[in-house]
């Protein structure tokens, strides 16, 4: 067996101002998680991502992974994350191969371990024909694919990945499901923050509801359904935020 991969968040709250966008959340993921992060729009779900990955300093609490603080965030601790942004960004004038291969580097990958990652991923991703074309001439989904393909290739411990249905035509939802699922047979940890519960519901074997800033839910769907007497997440998500208005 490989190492064991924990993300532990203990007690994060992040303001901005007098407003309280995270209150105080705990919850614990191990390798194998596939985590699905749900919950209304301004409910604290992308800032508790960007807290995790580094990219906001928060209030108060704690983010260890594998046991280690994120303050600081040393070079080890980044390389053993992968994050996927709500909006993907690539630079117009690179190819989608440019593209990646400027990430790999970044991560101080080798040239040829470098090439076979992204071989297979473009295989993965069924975008190979799409490779040698500047990204100023992809699609929303095309370019969701590459970004996505962006945080895989350096195989990190944690993938953070923020909205990743938004603006995917069917057959790109597909595909990026269908990797989605290969992780619920590895040791690594997939956290999914969606508004999309259908996909929360198929591939996800544990679920956050966030609210208000609030995590109100932590566990299995199937626990939840059991305790609220629902038969589909839809239905436990509208329950538990019903009181939104």
């Amino acid at each position: 067996m490989g190492k064991e991969i924990i993300l532990e968040v203990k007690n994060l709250t992040k303001r901005y101002g007098k407003k309280t966008a995270v209150n105080n959340i705990s919850f614990k993921l191990s390798g194998g998680d596939i985590f699905g992060f749900i919950g209304p729009n301004g409910a604290g779900k992308t800032t508790t991502i960007k807290c995790i990955g580094g990219l906001l300093e928060y209030d108060g609490g704690d983010v260890l992974i594998n046991g280690k603080s994120n303050k600081g965030f040393d070079q080890a601790l980044k390389r053993s994350l992968g994050y996927v942004p709500d909006t993907p960004f690539l630079y117009d004038k690179l190819t989608g191969r440019e593209f990646l291969y400027f990430v790999g580097r970044l991560y101080g990958m080798d040239k040829k371990s470098l090439e076979k990652k992204i071989d297979e991923y473009s295989k993965k991703l069924e975008f190979s024909d799409y490779m040698d074309i500047r990204s100023e001439e992809y699609s929303h989904g095309m370019k969701q694919r590459i970004i996505i393909a962006s945080s895989f290739i350096h195989s990190p411990d944690i993938f953070l990945i923020d909205e990743p249905m938004v603006g995917l035509d069917p057959k790109s939802s597909k595909i990026v499901k269908d990797l989605f699922k290969e992780f619920s047979f590895s040791n690594r940890i997939l956290f999914i923050s969606t508004h999309t519960l259908s996909l929360a519901e198929e591939i996800c074997n544990k679920i956050g509801i966030m609210d208000k800033g609030n995590l109100v839910y932590f566990g299995s769907i199937d626990n939840l359904k059991e305790s609220l007497k629902k038969s589909n997440l839809e239905e436990l998500f509208l329950e538990i935020t019903k009181n939104d208005n």
